[in-house]
């Protein structure tokens, strides 16, 4: 079996690209996508002709030869999907330092474009075209149809088990509304939450309410990754890709662990024994870090999934602004999902550059690597990035 420390920090991210956030935008997933990955390249100085790697989630409206096509690529010689949607977007950076490690590609692109805000309606509402499957037919009669419903009910047994609040769940919206209110570019920029805010909204389905669910938006972004040698002479400032892992148990399965012995055992559990076996860092080292939250209660799952506190501790932790600025281990610090923009955690993987380069809109000082992970609520996967 392939050494994976054989990747450490062998291959970087040198160049990172945005559109505008918004909802109903003008431009189709195909242009959002080019826009994103066009600005990639150019923050980095490297022609589309040089790309010979893409790398993008399964669920992707835009196939691969058509950004070729459309960015003027050559040849490419790699390509990838990751499935599980918000689960497998670290699992693209990972996969695209693979291809250069083993010499497969120079130049791997990374993207998500998405636009869905427009849309009369979300998948789950042509339920009777949906209900297949183990896992549908032993959720879906019991009236769990949303992700939403899904992560409510693990939450309510959390809050059974360890004694978590609502309260804990506004502290992870708070601080992450509040870092948005320093990122232009999040949609929720201008509109800052108060505690009080926080507990008038509507549920959506209890005890999860509006502020607990990620937002509902277009736009896109892309990364472009290649040597670390490479790496030097790119017009940006190298972020390593330190450590790279994926993971899930026989039990998992999208957002409900209901088929393992412990459902609050997310698959976290399986991926940090990969990551950390594989990093120099512990999750004690890290100074900043950025999770995937289409809901608030991913968190805390999180937290204890990677080590950074015990377990049923995770509500806990985020008390006294503990994944805020000035925290314990500030999280989330562009906005996350619930503020900043929702591509399926991509956003993520972007803010984890931009604190290692240091342009954050919410910095964290002398932080020397960053943890990005994506959804453990199912097959996961989870980067260190360093400087």
């Amino acid at each position: 079996m392939t050494d994976t420390i054989f990747l450490k920090d062998r291959t970087a991210i040198v160049g990172i690209g945005e559109t505008a956030f918004g909802k109903a935008m003008a431009q189709s997933e195909e242009q959002l996508a080019c826009m994103a990955i066009k600005a990639a390249l150019d923050d980095a100085g490297i022609s589309p002709s040089e790309v010979d790697g893409l790398c993008s989630l399964n669920m992707e409206n835009v196939f691969q030869h058509d950004i070729a096509r459309d960015l003027g690529m050559k040849e490419v010689t790699y390509y990838a999907q990751m499935p599980a949607g918000g689960h497998g977007g670290c699992g693209t950076v990972g996969h695209a330092a693979m291809a250069i490690a083993t010499g497969q590609a120079n130049v791997v692109v990374g993207w998500r474009s998405r636009k869905r805000s427009g849309r009369a309606s979300r998948v789950w509402a042509q339920l009777e075209q949906r209900i297949q499957g183990s896992r549908d037919t032993w959720l879906r009669p019991w009236g769990i149809i949303r992700p939403v419903d899904e992560v409510g009910v693990m939450y309510t047994r959390y809050m059974h088990e360890f004694g978590a609040t609502r309260d804990h769940l506004a502290n992870v919206a708070l601080a992450f509304r509040s870092h948005a209110n320093r990122n232009s570019n999040a949609f929720m920029y201008a509109k800052p939450m108060s505690r009080e805010d926080y507990f008038a909204a509507r549920w959506v389905s209890e005890p999860l309410c509006l502020f607990d669910c990620c937002l509902e938006t277009d736009g896109a972004i892309a990364f472009v990754v290649t040597s670390s040698e490479r790496a030097r002479d790119c017009r940006t400032r190298p972020v390593y890709i330190h450590a790279a892992a994926q993971g899930f148990d026989g039990g998992s399965a999208i957002l409900a662990n209901y088929f393992t012995a412990d459902p609050m055992r997310s698959q976290a559990a399986t991926c940090a024994k990969s990551l950390w076996r594989q990093s120099d860092f512990r999750a004690s080292d890290i100074k900043v870090a950025q999770f995937y939250d289409a809901f608030t209660p991913e968190v805390f799952f999180t937290l204890e999934g990677y080590g950074f506190c015990g377990r049923g501790e995770g509500a806990a932790f985020t008390e006294d602004g503990g994944i805020a600025l000035g925290g314990r281990l500030p999280v989330n610090t562009g906005g996350g999902s619930l503020s900043e923009v929702y591509l399926h955690g991509f956003n993520m993987i972007s803010e984890g550059v931009k604190q290692m380069r240091g342009s954050s809109t919410g910095q964290v000082d002398n932080a020397d690597c960053c943890f990005v992970s994506s959804s453990d609520l199912g097959p996961t996967s989870a980067v260190v990035l360093r400087n």
